[in-house]
Formats: C-alpha cells, structure tokens, sequence
C-alpha cells in the first residue's frame, strides 16, 4: 500500500510532479499555466464590463446633455463603446508590439478615442496611417539600424510623437464635433462649408505624416540614388533631413492616397445620403496630394531648421552637433518632432482650401457627363 501511494504521489509510476506556490495555492506547473490564463481571462471580461459601464455613462451624460440644451444630438450607448474598446485595444497590441512606449500608448489612447468618437472615417485615416507606419518602421531593420543614429527597435513612439503627428487631427475633431456634433456627413463645401473644410483638414494632417513616414521608412531603404538636398539638390548620406529621392516621394503619394482610400472606403459605408452630395471620389486625390506635398514641406523645413551633421566615429548622419560631426545642412532650431508637427499644421490649414475645391470641380465633370448625354441622345454628337 505504501508504495503505491508513492507511485501516485511522485514514483516512477506517474513520474515526478513538481509542485508550485502560484499565491497562496499549491500547484503543479500545468495547473498554474491554467490559473494564469483563467485570471487573463477573468480580467479581460472585467474590463470588457467595466468599458461598457463607461460607455453607458457617457451614453446617459449625452442624453442628459441633449435634453437640457435641446440643440445636441445623444451619441449611441455603441458608439460609446467602439470609441473605447477598440483604441485601447489597438494601444495596448501597440504597447505589446514595441510600437508604442508607455506614454506613447496613453497618448494614442486619447487621440484615437477622440477622433473615432467623431467621426468613423478620421479613425479609420487615423488607423490605417498606424499600422502601416508601424510596419514600415519594423520593415528591413536591419539595413536601417546601419544608417539610423536614433533607431528604436519597433519604433517605440512616445506620448510627444503621438502628440506631434496626431495633435492637429485631435483639435481638428474637437471642433468638428462643436461644429456639427459627432457623426459622418459627405463632404461637401456647397452644402456644410464649415465641418466639410474640417473633415479635409484632418484629412490632410493624417496623409501629410502618412506621407512623410513612407518616404523616411522606403525611401531610405529602396532607393538606388543617392538623396538629393531639397535646397541645393546636393547629393548627400542616407539619413539627411531634407534629403529626397524619388522613390520617396513615390512612397510619400502613395502613403496619402492609402490614408485617402481608408477614409472615402468608411464614407461608402457609413454615410446614408452620398446620392444627393458632391461625389466623394477626390478624397483619394486630396489624400496623395496631402501626403506628397506633405512629405516635400516637411523635408523642406528639415533642410533649413533642422542640424544634420556626418559622425565620423559611428559613420551615420546625426541630429545634433558633435565634436567628430561634419556640418551638412540646416540650423539647430528644430527637432524631428517640431518638423512633423509644423508640416501637418501648414497642411491643414493651406490644403483644405485649395484642394477642396475639387469637390465642386467634380460636380462640373458631372454636369459636363450629363450634357454630354444630352447631345448624344439628340443625334448631334
């Protein structure tokens, strides 16, 4: 008897089972995997609950504050919701991916509940510009850890460049909900001048870093040129502010029609009166414009503002200036961040108005469609 008991309790019977303390409960390695991921379970269906408390919260506050004022429409109990759960999700597989640092993932937290709150289409701008940026960061590391001073492995934005490229979008979406209160309308400047210049400004600030992004993370990389100098057009090291090569600014269109894409895509989906509103199709125009005039304004202000210098100890181009570091171009008076942040504000403000006529250029190109038809049925043409 004694010695089957030690057979089950650790004999060569059942094989030796090493015990544990997970908390204050004795347990094998196996059963503690499964302890672990009951609590991981258990937490994510309490936070689950406690995001859709919050969201009937603000759910109920909306309604109250509709009621008293009288002028306010009530935002859905699920809209709420999506506007919470799903940018804490996205930061927190940022955070996890190496993305996002601590600060960074409370920062784009804020941002992305802001803007998806707003309006459906800038988070989807908002998050197609984040994913395919952090892909792109993580894209040939190790040809850009060779030319990059400053590189992080994953990217790892903190909360003032979250803040840089989506501090402009954010305001933008704070006053487009003062404007016309949270929701998707066609953009259409004959119609709601107001909110449709606001929906192109925040447009135009997303493709603007989109832009600037995909020329830095392919450009640098896929090139065969050497980069040119936006002032000079001197040829100058991989790595340069203000540098251009044609693949970057390639990858710059691209990066902004891909934004432009995203948010016209949601506008197909979400918005119920497209048939009796401007055509919606130049948002995908706007958004590569946006991005590769966005990239060229940026890497003209890093040409001129920005200190490029040649280490000759480490072989790479650096942002600041060093003992071993040969001048190359610009003046220490901005920073990366300063650069992006600048170039989105001049974006927002100056695009809007000039390429948002297009909309009404649009609604010509139909006129004319339909004359043409006229004629045709007529037997004149």
């Amino acid at each position: 008897m004694r010695r089957g008991a030690a057979g089950r309790d650790g004999g060569s019977a059942g094989g030796p089972r090493e015990q544990v303390f997970s908390f204050w409960i004795p347990m094998t390695y196996c059963e503690e995997d499964f302890f672990k991921e009951y609590l991981k379970m258990m937490a994510n269906i309490i936070v689950l609950n406690a995001l859709i408390c919050i969201s009937l919260v603000f759910w109920i506050v909306s309604m109250t504050a509709s009621t008293y004022y009288g002028t306010l429409r009530p935002i859905s109990p699920w809209r709420w919701l999506f506007s919470i759960l799903i940018p804490l999700t996205i930061a927190t597989q940022g955070f996890k991916k190496k993305s996002l640092d601590h600060s960074g993932a409370l920062g784009g937290l804020v941002v992305g509940f802001i803007l998806t709150v707003a309006n459906y289409s800038f988070f989807t701008s908002l998050f197609v510009f984040f994913v395919t940026s952090s892909k792109l960061t993580k894209w040939k590391k190790d040809i850009k850890k060779q030319i990059d001073s400053e590189y992080k492995e994953g990217g790892q934005r903190n909360w003032l460049q979250v803040l840089c490229n989506g501090g402009v979008p954010t305001e933008l979406a704070i006053l487009y909900m003062i404007e016309n209160g949270p929701g998707e309308i066609p953009i259409d400047f004959s119609k709601q001048y107001t909110a449709s210049w606001m929906c192109l400004s925040l447009l135009g600030a997303l493709a603007c870093s989109a832009g600037d992004t995909w020329a830095s993370e392919i450009g640098s990389v896929m090139s065969k040129s050497k980069p040119r100098l936006i002032t000079t057009w001197e040829k100058v090291p991989v790595g340069t502010n203000g540098a251009i090569t044609f693949v970057g600014l390639l990858s710059s269109l691209l990066g902004g029609m891909v934004v432009g894409i995203a948010y016209f895509i949601t506008q197909l989906i979400f918005v119920t009166d497209l048939e009796v509103s401007a055509p919606q199709w130049p948002i995908i125009v706007f958004g590569a414009a946006a991005g590769l005039l966005g990239s060229i304004v940026d890497s003209y202000l890093g040409a001129t503002m920005q200190y490029s210098g040649f280490d000759q100890n480490i072989g790479m181009v650096v942002n600041h200036q060093t003992k071993d570091s040969k001048h190359i171009s610009g003046k220490p008076i901005l920073d990366n961040n300063a650069v992006n942040l600048f170039s989105s504000i001049i974006i927002a403000l100056v695009f809007p108005e000039g390429l948002g006529r297009s909309f009404n250029l649009a609604d010509w190109c139909n006129l004319g469609q339909a004359c043409c038809t006229d004629l045709r049925t007529q037997g004149r043409v």
